[in-house]
């Protein structure tokens, strides 16, 4: 006699004949298709994409267990592993030993104490940034996206490969390319061969052509000058020059260069566009952010040590990062079979954890669509769970650079609010545009006057 086995609960979702329209969805409003799932399912769904199901969680336990918990049980899953063909496997979309050996690589570039002497450097560009700004004052806008993509690969030079990104042109275009490619690579599912003369498949073969050379350059300088450096260039370097295999050695320092590159600058410049629509928005948060930059700044370029008395400044930016995560969606895929939240996950499914619907979560967040600073105050915010919040992943895969990145942040945004003010120009309409990061659609267009 055997015994029946209880039902496997299964997460509710739409049925499987709109497979065809959430393919169709996903590739127009990507935003819409999760925030509208949250809305109407609940904290777990199953959502019918094409050939797939996708396992959408959306409580901060189901992300602590994805994440963290069970992390071993879970790796890069659709829309990265997708973008491989656009990125190769560097650090973003690698797995297992490589991932580990690459990260161990990096991490030392990242540790606390090398970020803090990499402060002169970006309050450097920092200042360098108003400069080129106040040239604008009274004059026609300027593209302040571009401005901070300038200013965050600027940092990325200076401050892990010991160059100047600056001699190179158009690597921002580039990656704007390659970007547009990973994501046409989820939302086709990678249906469509690479060779296909796509507009966009020519644009990305160009970029990753550029890119490449890029990366010739850098390596080529470098090599003849390692000099015991330090730098992520240089570790990079030594790393891959033990692959015997000359093939695979380019490829390998072109994949985790390339990838270094757009982590590096992509998602810092993101949100430091978002905060400038955000406090243009709100006229009392940049008043408080003015005073606080004047009170604790002076009239001098930051330091270190100011970071722990921007206090403001730090709540602002992660507000910011909690409407507009850098990276708003962390997809998975799970080795084995799992349940999380209560509901069976099957071997080989793809799960998603999407910070940008956990972010508003209406059971965390009061008033979820509401820019309040205030909610990162300590007093306001110590009985929040802590995967509620999770701007920089969470588990082992946490992103390596966010100390630099809010360190880039705090300094940028508080030199701007003290000796500038930016406005939006009137009539132009803000679109979220959910790529790798959570970008600005087309450039943000701010006219620019003394404070």
């Amino acid at each position: 006699m055997t015994t029946a086995h209880p039902a496997r609960r299964v997460p509710p979702g739409p049925s499987r004949a709109a497979a065809l329209r959430m393919l169709m969805v996903m590739n127009k409003d990507r935003l819409g298709m999760m925030t509208d799932a949250a809305a109407a399912f609940g904290d777990a769904s199953r959502l019918p994409v094409g050939h797939k199901s996708l396992y959408f969680f959306n409580h901060p336990d189901h992300a602590k267990h994805v994440l963290a918990d069970n992390a071993a049980n879970y790796h890069k899953g659709i829309g990265l592993v997708h973008a491989r063909r656009a990125l190769g496997d560097g650090l973003l979309t690698s797995e297992g030993d490589l991932w580990r050996k690459q990260r161990k690589v990096i991490q030392p570039a990242f540790q606390a104490k090398r970020i803090a002497q990499q402060a002169g450097a970006v309050a450097e560009e920092a200042m360098l940034l108003v400069e080129r700004l106040r040239k604008h004052a009274g004059r026609e806008p300027v593209d302040v996206l571009h401005e901070m993509t300038t200013l965050t690969l600027g940092v990325l030079g200076r401050s892990l490969l010991d160059t100047d990104l600056g001699e190179f042109e158009g690597i921002g275009e580039n990656f704007a390319a390659v970007q547009d490619q990973a994501m046409f690579e989820l939302a086709s599912l990678s249906a469509v061969p690479t060779w296909v003369p796509l507009p966009r498949q020519l644009r990305f073969k160009k970029a990753r052509r550029d890119l490449q050379n890029v990366v010739d350059q850098l390596a080529a300088e470098r090599a003849s000058r390692v000099d015991g450096r330090d730098d992520v260039l240089s570790r990079l370097l030594i790393s891959t020059d033990q692959e015997t295999d000359s093939r695979v050695r380019e490829e390998r320092l072109r994949d985790e260069l390339v990838t270094l590159l757009l982590a590096g600058h992509e998602t810092t410049a993101s949100t430091l566009a978002w905060t400038l629509y955000l406090i243009d928005k709100h006229p009392e948060v940049w008043q408080r952010l003015h005073d606080e930059a004047v009170e604790v700044l002076g009239d001098r370029a930051p330091i270190y040590e100011d970071l722990h008395r921007l206090t403001y400044t730090s709540m602002v930016i992660e507000e910011v990062m909690r409407l507009y995560p850098p990276v708003w969606l962390l997809p998975r895929k799970a080795l084995a079979a799992d349940e999380v939240g209560g509901y069976h996950v099957p071997a080989g499914a793809d799960v998603l954890i999407c910070t940008y619907t956990l972010h508003r979560h209406p059971r965390f967040w009061k008033d979820p669509e509401r820019f309040d600073p205030e909610r990162f105050d300590p007093t306001r915010s110590a009985d929040r769970p802590r995967y509620a919040y999770i701007p920089f992943g969470a588990g082992p895969r946490f992103c390596v650079g966010n100390n630099l990145g809010m360190m880039e942040a705090a300094f940028v945004i508080s030199v701007l609010a003290r000796d500038l003010r930016l406005t939006k120009v009137p009539g132009y309409d803000v679109v979220a545009e959910p790529m790798l990061s959570l970008r600005v659609r087309g450039g943000l267009p701010m006219t620019v006057t003394e404070a």
